[in-house]
């Protein structure tokens, strides 16, 4: 899957297809900054997150580190990831999160934008892999702002982008300012 590729293109361990037994959980924390926490304190060896981020898998009970032999259960704050980096090259937006991966949006990995139900700011995910998401970040976000163009749509004209051919919309007309 190009979708997803670890910095230094070492590839991800094939953690959908292991089924070890659950062995209970784990104090790791991953905060909605992006922060991963072991026992309340910050995870400070970026190569430990890392590893740790090519073991995660999102099961209907929640998140997991996976390895072959055990499954310990973790907590999220919101999403495991955050995108700090897009780069546009032809009809592809390519982005880059805080533990190396790459994502190019399309079909597969697609843009989504939630409203925070407390203070109504846009909370922007790109999909990463088997339903892993990334919360793009603020930064992020404005450049996809600038990059996007109104499309009228069933629920009216909306501003949007586009990667792979496929329409991606990031904020309603009303909501950009030209």
């Amino acid at each position: 899957m190009a979708a997803a590729r670890v910095a230094g293109a070492r590839g991800l361990p094939p953690v959908h297809l292991w089924n070890p037994p659950h062995c209970g959980e784990i104090d790791i924390r991953i905060r909605k900054d992006g922060v991963w926490l072991h026992e309340g304190s910050p995870i400070g060896r970026e190569a430990l997150v890392r590893l740790f981020s090519t073991v995660l898998r999102l099961d209907p009970d929640g998140y997991h580190l996976v390895t072959p032999v055990e499954k310990m259960k973790i907590s999220v704050e919101d999403a495991p990831f955050i995108a700090v980096r897009v780069d546009r090259d032809g009809d592809v937006l390519r982005f880059t999160t805080n533990v190396g991966d790459e994502v190019e949006a399309g079909p597969d990995d697609r843009i989504r934008v939630e409203t925070d139900p407390v203070t109504g700011e846009p909370r922007p995910y790109v999909h990463v892999r088997r339903g892993l998401e990334a919360l793009i970040a603020r930064p992020v976000f404005y450049e996809l702002v600038e990059m996007a163009e109104p499309r009228q749509t069933a629920s009216g004209e909306e501003f949007g982008v586009s990667s792979h051919g496929v329409w991606f919309p990031v904020a309603e007309a009303g909501a950009v300012v030209a």
